[in-house]
């Protein structure tokens, strides 16, 4: 089995949603449905429909969380190479071409949010820093074109 390596703060994050659409979530569904059932002829009812839809993507979802939760394995920061760019780290660049400073957090694909900065190490910018330290410069090809950084800083989170 593939691992998944998670930040402690995205772990507990995953485990949380997995909660509660297993408890609160699944009832409310569930209630839909029932209601549903109530207004008769189940052959015509949009709202049984819409309710048995949102219960399969709500099942989907609770099995994705689980599986990625049982391949889950949260980074021990001890063991993560002083000096070197690596998922669970901080990292502030600079663009070069820009001469804009920016930070990126580097997570597991589970825990991306491009909005706070939270880049995958699978993306194409993550990928590009992984295993870079202080002062080097890198070229990332991005879809929009090419992106050239300097490493300034590497902080552990």
């Amino acid at each position: 089995m593939e691992k998944v390596y998670l930040t402690a703060e995205g772990y507990q994050k995953l485990k949380a949603e997995l909660e509660h659409l297993q408890g609160p979530r699944r009832r409310e569904v569930v209630q839909a449905i029932q209601t549903a059932r109530e207004h008769g002829d189940l052959s015509e009812n949009a709202e049984y429909d819409a309710a048995k839809e949102e219960q399969a993507k709500l099942e989907f979802r609770i099995s994705q969380l689980q599986e990625q939760l049982a391949k889950a394995q949260v980074i021990d920061k001890t063991h993560i190479p002083d000096g070197r760019v690596s998922q669970g780290q901080q990292v502030r660049v600079l663009d070069l071409q820009t001469q804009e400073e920016m930070e990126y957090y580097l997570v597991a694909p589970a825990e991306s949010d491009f909005a706070k900065q939270r880049i995958s190490v699978t993306s194409p910018i993550g990928k590009g820093l992984i295993g870079k330290k202080i002062g080097d410069e890198v070229e990332i090809k991005i879809p929009a074109g090419v992106k050239r950084y300097r490493i300034i800083s590497i902080t552990m989170v």
